[in-house]
């Protein structure tokens, strides 16, 4: 088999000898009439008839040479088409430079709708144009990357020879549309907030720093879109979100990627409750419009169902306290902290030495009882350390009003309800803060002085959801770029 360089310097010969026939590629222009999976499903379905004049644009995807006749696929994102020339009809110096075509060059063709002997739906070439010349070589036989790193680095590759993972983010995009149309139907406002922060807030995670030359000091990429979002329910702007992307300076998993995209929505005169209704409308209204389903199958590699998740209403509600008891024992929250912590090992969770009483219950959760939650289950009452911006529970002081939603194993949404005292909040910041005042965002605390309505708040995690309804098991699987280390020169 040929190397790529030789491939490479073979295809820049074929450019060169193009344009020495005055013919230069990337100049060209072409209008097609429609996409070429459109123009064959029109055709198949009786819209176009037989010698109906079509004019179609795509990628060569497979070159056939019969001598007098040429067999080649056309793509693009509609689908494919398959194009027929002959050298009668071309004649010799088109038809030369037609055979002389390579995998991956673009054209466009103009020509006449017919069916060849086994049925197949061709466009008969009456004239082509050459729009650009690929100077590289496709993927082997277009059956795919198998080389991971270069599926992720070169994602373009990825796309152009594997149907299903372009079906995956075209889907992707659909369910962006869908979120955005089912808030803005119930009076949401689509609003944008800095991403570069003086402070980092409304989570607690490491940032990614960087610094401003101009004003002189240092900013943080933002880990949550949370507490802009509510400076404007003080504005007076009731229902608000913002879909967009957060940075954390942590490590890369299945589950995570340095940069992520998240969905945040504020509601005034609402709470967690009413966020457990939003979320499950929410997901259940993308499902059904985008898959047409609300039964999703994750496959294995074998194509065997691996598992299936139900998103029929109405989805389990339990409180924290009650499934950790399941998992941990019935007597867990009435043993001393050591003993927790002791049984905690026994179980199987990891507990680092530094972990205070509320973080092994929680180290708990999220290895032992969270990845066994495949349909949607709305953990409620959490610990109150664990979200210093929600709610007391008015029954139970030691948790907040807050569920923390999953399906397929994972959290995907958590939410609860506002904190909007601006005493509390100031005393649980500083709690979280552990004495260091320059991590609070004084900003935020005055906006909350100036009056917060009662709300609830949500944060959905797309690529997640994307996860879950796509059938993925990597978050790399559904970010077109995902965060790789710089490759070595």
């Amino acid at each position: 088999m040929e190397d790529t360089n030789t491939l490479i310097e073979q295809r820049r010969t074929k450019l060169a000898a193009l344009r020495a026939q005055g013919l230069d590629p990337f100049r060209n222009k072409f209008a097609p009439s429609a996409g070429c999976g459109e123009t064959r499903a029109r055709f198949e379905s009786g819209q176009l008839a037989e010698g109906a004049r079509v004019a179609v644009a795509g990628r060569i995807t497979s070159h056939r040479d019969m001598g007098k006749s040429q067999f080649l696929d056309l793509k693009d994102q509609s689908g494919r088409i398959q194009v027929y020339a002959q050298k009668q009809v071309l004649g010799e110096t088109q038809y030369a430079i037609f055979k002389h075509l390579d995998l991956a060059d673009f054209i466009g063709v103009t020509g006449t709708m017919f069916r060849t002997k086994t049925g197949e739906p061709s466009v008969r070439v009456e004239s082509f144009t050459i729009l650009a010349k690929a100077l590289r070589p496709p993927p082997a036989k277009w059956h795919g990357l198998e080389d991971t790193e270069i599926r992720y680095r070169q994602r373009y590759l990825d796309l152009m020879s594997n149907d299903e993972v372009k079906r995956v983010f075209l889907l992707r995009s659909r369910i962006l549309r869908e979120i955005r149309e089912f808030l803005h139907g119930r009076g949401f406002v689509e609003v944008e907030t800095p991403m570069m922060q003086a402070i980092p807030g409304g989570a607690a995670a490491r940032p990614f720093k960087t610094h401003h030359n101009a004003l002189g000091c240092d900013f943080y990429l933002r880990i949550a879109i949370e507490l802009y979002l509510k400076r404007l329910l003080v504005g007076g702007i009731d229902r608000v979100f913002e879909i967009g992307r957060n940075f954390r300076n942590e490590g890369l998993s299945r589950k995570h990627n340095p940069e992520f995209t998240m969905l945040e929505a504020y509601q005034a005169f609402a709470d967690y409750e009413s966020m457990m209704d939003l979320v499950q409308g929410l997901v259940c209204h993308v499902a059904q419009n985008v898959l047409g389903t609300l039964r999703i199958e994750h496959r294995n590699s074998a194509g065997d169902i691996a598992r299936a998740i139900d998103l029929t209403p109405p989805w389990r509600r339990v409180r924290y306290k009650d499934i950790v008891r399941e998992c941990a024992g019935a007597d867990w929250f009435a043993l001393a902290p050591d003993r927790r912590r002791v049984r905690a090992i026994e179980l199987g969770a990891e507990i680092a030495p530094e972990y205070e009483d509320f973080e092994v219950t929680q180290a708990v959760f999220e290895k032992l009882i969270e990845p066994t939650l495949i349909n949607p289950t709305f953990v409620t009452h959490a610990p109150k350390e664990l979200i210093p911006l929600a709610k007391l529970s008015p029954e139970d002081p030691t948790t907040v009003e807050v569920f923390e939603c999953c399906i397929n194993g994972q959290e995907i949404a958590p939410a609860y309800t506002e904190q909007n005292d601006p005493i509390e909040q100031r005393e649980r910041l500083e709690h979280q803060a552990g004495g260091e005042q320059q991590k609070i965002d004084e900003d935020f605390l005055v906006a909350l002085e100036h009056g917060m309505p009662p709300a609830g708040g949500m944060g959905l995690g797309i690529d997640r959801l994307c996860m879950m309804l796509l059938g993925q098991e990597s978050i790399r699987d559904v970010i077109l770029f995902p965060q790789l280390k710089p490759k070595e020169s």
